[in-house]
């Protein structure tokens, strides 16, 4: 398994900006597809964005689209989930995840979670 330790979070005014990070340690990160969740209070958890083990696919859910940005450093063992536009409705813990098929990870079929970040967006 892959160990993730994500950081970034924080309280923002609606329409800013935060850029979480996930760093990886543990089995090699290069070979994992990755992603982002959240959880709002009382909420279930939900799936926010996707990237492939090379990068070279995205898939991100239709409440972030055009807002949200995820990417990844194999170099770095990181990756990251930029917020632009952010809106009171997007305040959630968000958890990074990291699992063995890009398809299924959206579905959350995971392998490793990290512990979660608080974001909170004001109004």
């Amino acid at each position: 398994q892959v160990q993730l330790v994500e950081s970034g979070g924080g309280l923002v005014q609606a329409g800013g900006s935060l850029r979480l990070s996930c760093a990886a340690s543990g089995r090699t990160f290069s070979v994992y597809a990755m992603g982002w969740f959240r959880q709002a209070p009382g909420k279930e958890r939900e799936f926010v964005a996707a990237i492939s083990w090379s990068g070279s696919s995205t898939y991100y859910a239709d409440s972030v689209k055009g807002r949200f940005t995820i990417s990844r450093d194999n170099a770095k063992n990181t990756v990251y989930l930029q917020m632009n536009s952010l809106k009171p409705e997007d305040t959630a813990v968000y958890y990074c995840a990291a699992g063995s098929n890009f398809y299924n990870l959206r579905v959350g079929v995971v392998g490793s979670w990290g512990q979660g970040t608080q974001v909170t967006v004001s109004s």
